[in-house]
């Protein structure tokens, strides 16, 4: 959307209280603008009228006649791919990376039924109406991860290799012995949520206390759709995006994914889903990421784990040009740099 606040233009806004002044951005971040051109795939869903944002980039360099699909996670928006969007339009790749169902710049229907395999098969639909015929290469981080898996079980053959960066869902918390949390204490979990706490988190988990004002971008990206009057929507979406994680795992199939697998990996990301709210005393069962993937890597028919020392749960934001070159090394393409 034309008009909407850049990177720069909320940190100017905030002058550097990130917490205090929140930008008000849209429970569709109608305020907030991608680095690219926002197209729209509309459709309808579980019988409401629905619509994705996604952008789709097409190659700078040469082309190579491949497509990866870029799958973000819970609290990231396809906004958050730029750098890998970038890298990879740069090496002769067209890349896409759509807004998921209730995320973002995507609707949020009151009392949609979130799935993995609806969001699979949407994201199907999309990419078949931007015209992608042949296989694609899948990068899903964090939730998108459980994407990602879910997306080359039901799809093998729209499918030619999956990365995963920092996945959820390699590990079942429920049959760990980790109690259900209702869409009631999710609800109220997210009344809590606010751009203090989203930092707060994210630089204890995701980046091992370390923070940037690279970050903040991101950080109020997210708390900007909490704050107007329609926050009431996002939090109602996040709530049951988050039963989605907890009920839909994908620990028990790995073994039936069909394609190549890639995990990369930053070994300092301390995600562990529900490891944080989960009863004190069955907190220690929970893995975190990087010992839920060593564990998981083995499971899949032709997997691979491929280690980012020192980096945490979103490396593509935190080291963009080592991540870039893990996953372009990954993805088979030497002609492929930042």
């Amino acid at each position: 959307m034309k008009g909407g606040l850049s990177g720069a233009g909320i940190a100017l806004a905030l002058g550097g209280a990130a917490a205090a002044q929140t930008v008000p951005l849209g429970a569709h971040l109608e305020r907030f603008d991608y680095p690219f051109p926002v197209r729209w795939f509309e459709t309808s869903s579980q019988g409401a009228s629905v619509r994705m944002a996604y952008q789709d980039v097409a190659p700078t360099g040469t082309p190579n006649g491949r497509t990866v699909v870029l799958l973000h996670g819970k609290n990231f928006c396809a906004a958050t791919w730029e750098a890998t969007l970038r890298a990879l339009s740069a090496a002769g790749t067209r890349v896409i990376a759509p807004d998921q169902i209730g995320f973002c710049k995507s609707s949020k229907p009151a009392g949609y039924q979130y799935s993995f395999h609806a969001m699979a098969t949407l994201t199907r639909n999309l990419l078949a109406a931007a015209g992608v015929a042949g296989p694609v290469d899948l990068v899903g981080h964090s939730t998108g991860g459980i994407l990602a898996v879910r997306y080359a079980l039901l799809f093998p053959d729209r499918v030619r290799s999956v990365v995963l960066v920092n996945p959820l869902g390699l590990n079942d918390t429920i049959a760990e012995g980790v109690p259900y949390a209702d869409l009631g204490e999710l609800r109220a979990g997210e009344e809590r949520t606010d751009a203090a706490s989203i930092r707060a988190y994210q630089q204890r988990v995701y980046y091992g206390g370390r923070w940037t004002p690279a970050y903040d971008r991101w950080t109020q990206m997210l708390a900007g759709q909490y704050a107007g009057p329609d926050g009431h929507v996002v939090r109602d979406a996040q709530a049951r995006l988050s039963d989605m994680i907890q009920t839909q795992p994908v620990a028990h199939e790995l073994g039936r994914v069909a394609v190549p697998v890639t995990l990369i990996i930053g070994d300092r990301d301390l995600t562990a889903f529900r490891g944080t709210s989960a009863p004190p005393a069955l907190r220690d069962r929970i893995k975190a990421v990087p010992a839920a993937a060593a564990a998981a890597v083995g499971r899949f028919r032709d997997g691979r784990l491929v280690t980012l020392r020192g980096l945490g749960h979103s490396p593509q934001v935190e080291a963009p040009d080592i991540f870039h070159a893990a996953l372009l090394r990954t993805l088979g393409n030497r002609r492929l740099r930042k």
